[in-house]
């Protein structure tokens, strides 16, 4: 016997029954894509009142425009896709200046410390290096090492080539190597 609920259908079912009317089934897909979105967006804007505004409407613009969505079998990418447009553009009218980076505050109470002085400070001084970070070197570097996609899924959800992606990622990276080297060699 197989799960009939709503919550285990596929994205490419949920996606048809809300094409059909049902708008509960977007309901699923709202909590399906919610959460993992959301930390995305607040790194990469730096505020979870922005990632939250960010991502409502790029819920709001995934359900005006789904019948557009060619594979709905890979709903959670082309909605990735929206967000990350979403964020760029929110994130060009804020300036670079306002932006900092926020942590996944369940993420970082479940890690376990040593010296929580020592990681609260840690944390900071990573923050601080990645917000520093040029916007596009950020959205690639998080999409790599935080939200952990294939540069083939980064490809996709953010229209860039595989190779420059991975020369953003390794440029923020050295970046973020000589930052943090400098702060504690000092």
């Amino acid at each position: 016997m197989t799960d009939r609920s709503p919550a285990a259908a596929p994205d490419a079912a949920l996606v048809r029954r809300v094409l059909d009317g049902d708008v509960e089934a977007y309901a699923v897909l709202v909590t399906r894509y919610r959460s993992r979105y959301v930390r995305f967006a607040t790194h990469m804007l730096g505020s979870v009142e922005d990632a939250e505004e960010a991502l409502q409407d790029a819920f709001v613009r995934a359900y005006r425009s789904l019948a557009r969505c060619e594979d709905p079998e890979r709903f959670g990418s082309w909605l990735f896709r929206i967000l990350v447009n979403r964020c760029r553009t929110a994130g060009a009218r804020r300036g670079r200046r306002e932006r900092t980076i926020v942590h996944d505050e369940i993420a970082l109470r479940d890690a376990a410390e040593d010296h929580p002085e020592e990681s609260v400070a840690w944390r900071e001084e990573i923050g601080r290096a990645l917000e520093r970070l040029p916007l596009e070197q950020r959205e690639a570097f998080l999409l790599k090492h935080v939200e952990d996609l294939s540069y083939e899924e980064m490809s996709a959800a953010t229209g860039v080539g595989v190779s420059a992606l991975k020369m953003r990622v390794k440029r923020a990276c050295d970046r973020l190597r000589d930052q943090l080297r400098e702060v504690y060699s000092a």
